[in-house]
This record gives structure tokens, sequence and C-alpha cells, in this order.
């Protein structure tokens, strides 16, 4: 079986990383086929700004060569923009959707009033790129039933982001000196405020933010035991992992937040550090409280009480990580997930035949 990984996805995204190389773990043939768009690390920051480039990118997709012997196309994250030049090709489409773009932008971030003209068309390309594809895949199965429910189409596969095994492994020791660690984008997703007010709770235990986005302003008067590092290279991470005496999630209160399962929290699992996040639907779909993460309440009661809680009790720390790592081997490794999307790949080609 042959695959392109077709579009103007993230280079460097961990989703779009993950997925290429669980693809060729499971034996797939994958070439990629990629047009340069999302250059800001910010996706979507331009807005309308950038729909001249996207043009562009959509025009040389169009006449960009397909090797005759490619038996799919798999458009990657962000790809809604390019599900129209995949279909000018003629095969199957395996859609790596990821997010709704009006969830994202309009419900989670709230750079467009729900009822305005954006948003409406936001809602409709997001319709007509999960129409588009033959098969749509998911990161969780409540994601599955948003997205299928919003573009009534069939409910998606459903294959877990997971982690680079090349880059996450196992590698967490209980560390002298406790410290919670944040890695991600600064958006409303993640609940920066609840994990600042978590540590203005805890003014004994260091904090450790990682990362920049659209909350950056909410770092300024941030508690002198909270260090904010603007960002770090992707392959240094395992380093912050590991040396990290706990993990954060996310906690934000959207409905976003309440269907997916972030690449931070299975790149904690990977090294096995102990995890705490929200618990939420999509999370209980993978973990459990107390046997692979601590699952709390997204409020800041909760989480300084769980941070308290892995701090001060070494064995239990021990025990959530390594049920962690052990559920990333069952449900997440890139063996698992390889044979997951190369079975969408091959329904989307029995689709199409």
């Amino acid at each position: 079986m042959r695959v392109a990984y077709f579009g103007t996805w993230e280079r460097g995204y961990p989703r779009n990383e993950q997925v290429i190389a669980a693809l060729r773990d499971a034996g797939v043939d994958v070439t990629e086929l990629h047009e340069e768009l999302w250059v800001d690390e910010h996706k979507f920051a331009a807005g309308p700004a950038m729909l001249p480039s996207a043009v562009r990118a959509a025009a040389r997709l169009t006449f960009r060569r397909v090797p005759r012997d490619v038996d799919a196309l798999v458009v990657g994250y962000p790809g809604h923009l390019d599900i129209l030049p995949a279909k000018s090709h003629r095969r199957p489409i395996v859609f790596n959707a990821m997010v709704s773009l009006f969830d994202t932008l309009v419900e989670d971030r709230k750079r467009f009033a729900r009822n305005s003209i954006a948003a409406r068309a936001l809602r409709a390309v997001d319709r007509a790129a999960l129409r588009g594809a033959t098969v749509v895949v998911a990161d969780t199965h409540a994601n599955a039933n948003y997205l299928a429910e919003l573009a009534r189409i069939e409910r998606p596969h459903v294959c877990y982001v997971g982690a680079e095994e090349r880059i996450f492994r196992p590698a967490w020791q209980p560390a002298e000196r406790f410290h919670a660690l944040f890695v991600g984008k600064l958006i409303p997703l993640h609940g920066l405020d609840v994990i600042l007010g978590a540590a203005r709770q805890l003014p004994d235990v260091p904090f450790r933010v990682v990362g920049s986005g659209q909350e950056d302003a909410l770092l300024r008067d941030r508690p002198p035991n909270v260090e904010h590092l603007p960002w770090v290279a992707y392959h240094e991470l395992p380093r912050e992992y590991a040396a990290a005496g706990c993990a954060l999630g996310i906690f934000g209160a959207s409905g976003k937040a309440q269907r997916v399962i972030p690449n931070k929290a299975f790149q904690a699992l990977a090294v096995g550090t102990p995890l705490i996040t929200a618990a939420t639907p999509g999370v209980g779909e993978l973990l459990q409280d107390r046997r692979d993460a601590l699952l709390v309440e997204p409020s800041v009661d909760s989480l300084a009480h769980a941070i308290r809680l892995l701090r001060d009790d070494q064995s239990l720390a021990e025990r959530i990580g390594a049920g962690g790592r052990r559920t990333f081997e069952r449900e997440a490794t890139e063996r698992v997930l390889g044979a997951r999307w190369a079975d969408a790949v091959a329904v989307a080609i029995e689709r199409a035949n």
C-alpha cells in the first residue's frame, strides 16, 4: 500500500509527524506532497490576510504530480482547505481532521462572534471538508461524534494523537526537587488561568510553563514561583518531562476541551511522567483516575490539591507514571496507531472501488 501525505499541513506539528511515522511503522509506503502555508507557529493568526497564500497553495496542490502507484491521499492537519485540490487527483481521501475550524476559532478561542458571517463561513468550510473526504479520522470518540453531527457524515474512524517514539521514550525518575511542568501554546483550551491560580495556592511549589500564544498576557503578573520559557526545541521536550515532578494537561472549560486528549498528555505518558489533567469525556476514553493519571475538576482548588498530593506521595507518583506508560504502550504506540491508520486507508480504498 502506498499513500501520499498531502496538503499544506504544518510541518513539525506532532499529530502530522506521528501519523507519518505510524503509517511507515505499519509498512505503508508514505510519500510527502507538501506546499508551505502554515509558517506562523500560531495557526490561523493571520485570518483573512492569508487567503491569497492559501489560494496559491491550493493551485499548486491541484497541479502537483501524484505518482501513479499512490493508492490514497492522506490530507494532513490543518487540511480543511486542501480537500478540494485533493479531490482533483481522483484518489480516495483520508482526512486527518483533528478539529473543527468553527469550534476552534469561534467556540474555543472566541475570535469571531457565534452568529457572524465569519462563523457561518467557517462552519460551511468544516462541512465541505468533512463531506469531501472518503474517510475522516478523529482523535477521540467524543470528537468523532461531534464531527459526525456537525457535518452529518458517517462516524469518523478514531486514532489517538500518540507521541513520536523516536523522541519520547521512558525516562522519568522522581526528582530531588519537585516542580510542575506545563508545555504548550497558550490558548484558552489549556486553562492557563487555572494553572496560575494553583501556583498562587502553592507558593512553595515551583511551576515551569514552556510555551507562548494567545494568553501570554496572563503571565505578566504571574506569581514568583512560576518560571516561563517562551519555547524550547522540540527534541528537548523529553528532557523537560523527565525532569518534572508532574506534567499538567489541559483545564479549559470549552466544549472542545471536553473532547480532546492533547499532545502534551501523550508525551507525558510516553516518557512516564505522572500526569494531571481535567476529568473529561475525551480523557475518560483512555485514562482512569489514580491508575495512569490524576483526573481532576478543572478548578484551581482541585488542581492544587492534586499537585500537592503527587509532591507529598512519591509512591503514588511512581505508580501513576508507570501506569501511564503502560497505557501508552497498550493504546498509543506507533505500532498500535499505525495499524489503525492503515485500516482507515484500506477502508477508503475499498469505498472508492
